[in-house]
């Protein structure tokens, strides 16, 4: 039987207090909860069955709003932006912060079905750039050497996810957390912890899980805010509320859910979003992972017709911020 090890950043503090670590099976994350399998069978079932929603998606026409412009990075208000798929701009008491940066095609190769709401130059002064895991719909080599070109950010992301980022840039600044970890950071009014998700990562075939995979949770004054990353459904939310008792805002996926054999492990359909929001018990819920890039079986536009509905049925307890890209939230 594969000997089990403990991984996690000894320069950090770890907030519960009976993790050992992120266990690792020969040099593979693995959940303690839930080992995702990454089986060959489910993706060739996938790419050679006929989706049921296939018509449907071929007609469907509907597309993400763009609010074109960058006035967003020229005030001071606290704000969250939406950039499309996992990509944001937040700002908070003045430090700027990009979450998972993917600006334009992914790896130059899968279309990109809404703009950038301003050029990738306009992205200066960036304190903190966050990834969440090494998928290339997240983790984007071109975003990130541009972003670094003309920012000096400090990269904030999971263990062994900060030494591949590293490849790319020359004198990068990294700091990799294992779940439940806290950075440590030289701001007396901001903390971030990188927190579990049921995914996984990978670059190519051959490397599943070599990377871990996570969520943030940002502090900053009283004002907590969950940036979701990748996730199926699972009891980790629940926990991550009775850590963080007062979420204000929570950035959470709802879209490359279908076919679902394939899917529901490791992301949220829409119902699923928003039961996630509500164990959270959050105040305010950001939809994302939908419209950006087409991923997966869902029309297009199904997530955000779906969230309009539950809305409508008043089955959504807390505000619903469907954002446009580009739109700017204030906090």
């Amino acid at each position: 039987m594969a000997k089990i090890t403990y991984h996690h950043n000894p320069a950090l503090k770890t907030i519960l207090p009976e993790w050992k670590g992120n266990p690792v099976i020969n040099g593979r994350f693995i959940d303690p909860n839930k080992k995702f399998e990454g089986k060959f069978s489910k993706a060739l079932k996938w790419k050679t069955s006929k989706s049921e929603k296939a018509e449907e998606k071929k007609n469907d026409k509907w597309r993400l709003a763009v609010q074109k412009g960058n006035s967003f990075l020229k005030q001071k208000e606290d704000c969250i932006v939406w950039l499309g798929h996992a990509s944001f701009f937040i700002q908070l008491n003045g430090i700027r912060f990009l979450t998972d940066p993917v600006f334009g095609r992914i790896s130059g190769v899968v279309a990109r079905y809404c703009e950038l709401p301003c050029a990738i130059s306009d992205f200066t002064n960036i304190d903190y750039v966050l990834l969440s895991h090494a998928h290339r719909d997240h983790c984007d080599a071109s975003t990130l050497k541009r972003l670094a070109a003309q920012n000096n950010f400090t990269l904030l992301t999971s263990l062994n996810t900060g030494k591949l980022v590293s490849g790319w840039i020359d004198d990068l600044k990294f700091v990799e957390a294992g779940w439940y970890q806290q950075y440590n950071l030289p701001h007396k009014n901001l903390q971030m912890t990188f927190l579990p998700t049921q995914h996984w990562s990978n670059r190519y075939l051959w490397d599943l899980n070599e990377t871990l995979y996570g969520s943030f949770m940002i502090e900053a004054d009283g004002t907590n805010i969950f940036f979701g990353g990748d996730s199926g459904y699972c009891n980790y939310p629940k926990q991550i509320a009775s850590l963080f008792p007062n979420i204000d805002v929570a950035m959470i996926g709802a879209g490359a859910y279908e076919p679902s054999f394939m899917m529901q492990d490791v992301h949220t359909n829409p119902h699923e979003a928003v039961q996630v929001f509500h164990d959270l018990k959050a105040k305010t819920l950001i939809p994302m992972h939908y419209g950006t890039f087409d991923l997966a079986d869902e029309p297009m536009g199904e997530p955000y017709r779906v969230l309009k509905q539950l809305e409508a049925e008043k089955k959504i307890n807390g505000d619903l911020r469907l954002l446009e890209v580009g739109e700017m939230m204030k906090i």
